[in-house]
């Protein structure tokens, strides 16, 4: 694998190839012209820049990652480390072998339960957890664009305003009038439980060189991430977080709160306007645009590559600095494939603050439950974690409708 500079350096290289061919597809088509040769090299030199773009996500992943490891020779000064510590070898010794010992009181004691759970199990160390989360961040467009909150219940309440109480400006002795008080919703966001259950056989947890953590947070963080991938994007909120496209979607000029705003792309089947992602952009009001990202599949993304604005220039951008993304109308794009691909009728496009607008839940503690006898001679971790998802806030998100 390259290195990130030469990362950087091929992405930039493969632009301006995409753009010098696409250039001169877009000048056969003026003179009635179709090349499916050079169609196909644009669209090739275009599914590669996507695939490097995500290469150079993951080696930033891993600069930070390796930024943030501890190193012996620190020492913590924390208290309840100790306790922590046992309790992470006493999950390590109930994980390869069984065996409980002091593993429920050490929970406790580590402060990740005080209660017993009717399922039994055990609740993952807190570093297998910060591993698997970490993993769940690098792949999850929605969990890096939106906020994220930890609770100890099923349930986050959250009162947001639609809107702030009058004011203005008076004289010194004039008479002021009653302002109005801003309406407030309550948001409530339950968590649904979410369950992977990875195999695996005694021989390989006998070998001291696995590294518990890391298997299991390979197993489950891609079982985990699909299922949440989909669901905050397209789930209906039964049994399972309400995604951003399952909202009633509403033309902008008519939009309410408890709705999503979207603007036409005013073709029946396709998005060819430039325009219409400007439109987009500009109904999302100035307070949400500062932080605001697209998101689009990666389908759409080689559709978008293409467009120019009216003075010709490219209106995507890659991201050619450690740590930048790639830009439309100087606004990062996020890649997420469960958002639909243009079609007609389709929301190919979401453009929004989702810092502010969409909220994802996580309840503390990921739980695992040891099953060696369902399928012998594999021993099946049974891991369970409980996740929510909804909007917010209605006007910091807004879409694109496939439609004329």
């Amino acid at each position: 694998m390259p290195d990130l500079k030469e990362m950087i350096e091929t992405i930039g290289q493969s632009f301006e190839e995409f753009k010098a061919a696409n250039d001169l597809r877009i000048k056969e088509l003026e003179k009635g012209k179709s090349d499916p040769v050079l169609a196909e090299k644009v669209d090739k030199i275009s599914a590669d820049l996507s695939k490097m773009a995500e290469m150079k996500k993951q080696l930033e992943a891993i600069e930070t990652a390796v930024a943030k490891m501890d190193f012996p020779g620190g020492g913590d000064t924390n208290p309840n480390a100790k306790i922590k510590k046992a309790h992470a070898k006493a999950f390590d010794t109930w994980f390869r072998k069984g065996i409980e010992g002091d593993l429920k009181d050490l929970q406790i004691q580590a402060s990740l339960s005080t209660l017993s759970d009717p399922d039994g199990g055990f609740l993952v160390p807190e570093e297998m957890e910060a591993t698997i989360d970490r993993i769940a961040t690098t792949v999850s467009a929605m969990r890096r664009i939106c906020t994220v909150r930890s609770i100890g219940t099923s349930e986050y309440k959250k009162l947001v305003s639609q809107g702030v109480s009058d004011a203005g400006w008076v004289a010194e002795k004039g008479s002021r009038a009653e302002t109005d008080t801003p309406t407030l919703r309550q948001i409530i966001i339950n968590t649904k439980e979410l369950y992977a259950n990875p195999a695996i056989t005694q021989e390989m947890l006998d070998d001291s060189r696995l590294d518990v953590a890391a298997w299991l947070g390979d197993e489950v963080s891609m079982d985990f991430n699909e299922q949440e991938g989909d669901a905050f994007i397209g789930g209906n909120g039964v049994e399972k977080p309400k995604g951003i496209a399952a909202y009633t979607m509403v033309a902008n000029a008519s939009y309410a709160w408890g709705k999503v705003g979207y603007i036409a792309s005013g073709h029946a089947t396709q998005l060819n306007n430039a325009d219409k992602l400007i439109d987009l952009q500009h109904a999302l009001k100035s307070v949400y645009r500062n932080g605001a990202v697209w998101l689009m599949a990666d389908s759409t993304v080689n559709q978008i590559r293409k467009l120019k604005d009216g003075e010709g220039n490219y209106l995507w951008r890659p991201g050619l600095a450690e740590n930048a993304s790639d830009t439309l109308l100087g606004k990062p794009v996020e890649v997420d494939d469960n958002v639909d691909a243009i079609g007609k009728d389709k929301y190919a496009v979401f453009f929004g603050n989702f810092k502010r607008g969409y909220l994802i839940v996580d309840r503390y503690g990921i739980r695992v439950l040891r099953d060696p006898y369902s399928n012998k001679p594999y021993i099946h971790f049974y891991t369970t974690k409980r996740v929510g998802g909804g909007i917010v806030m209605y006007e910091a998100i807004k879409a694109l409708k496939i439609s004329a």
